[in-house]
């Protein structure tokens, strides 16, 4: 935990002195940065469960890979969804990668904030509520 927040700080740093202007105020940024380590959380859980399931270290990254591929790739991190064909706007739109973006977006650069916040803590929740029994489960039978 202690290394994730290190590595945060020196992000920020660096997006800060690269130029990045934060458009609401520290507050939000610091909810935005406990948001970010909220998420990183729940998809630690998912991918040690993957882990848990797989035979040695390269299977597991091997697993890893085209799951966070198909999460960051197909949502509106780095093109707008409208750019998408309508199929996959759909699932671009919401999944969870997607909707923890919007929530970091609105928090650091304003704008509509609840909405987007709600919906990210609710997939952090559902990834956390399922990943972490199913992976302690796993767990204590081998």
């Amino acid at each position: 935990m202690v290394r994730n927040i290190l590595v945060i700080s020196l992000m920020c740093g660096v997006g800060f002195a690269v130029g990045f202007e934060l458009h609401t105020n520290v507050v939000a940024l610091i909810a935005a940065l406990g948001l970010l380590l909220a998420f990183a959380y729940a998809l630690s859980w998912m991918f040690v469960l993957v882990g848990l399931f797989t035979k040695n270290a390269e299977t597991a990254q091997a697993l890893s890979f085209p799951i966070m591929a198909v999460l960051v790739f197909a949502s509106g991190c780095f093109v707008p969804v409208a750019s998408m064909p309508g199929w996959l706007q759909v699932f671009a739109r919401n999944q969870p990668v997607a909707q923890v973006v919007y929530a970091l977006r609105s928090l650091v650069l304003g704008g509509p904030t609840a909405t987007h916040v709600a919906i990210a803590a609710v997939w952090i929740a559902g990834i956390t509520a399922v990943s972490a029994p199913l992976a302690a489960t796993r767990y204590s039978s081998r």
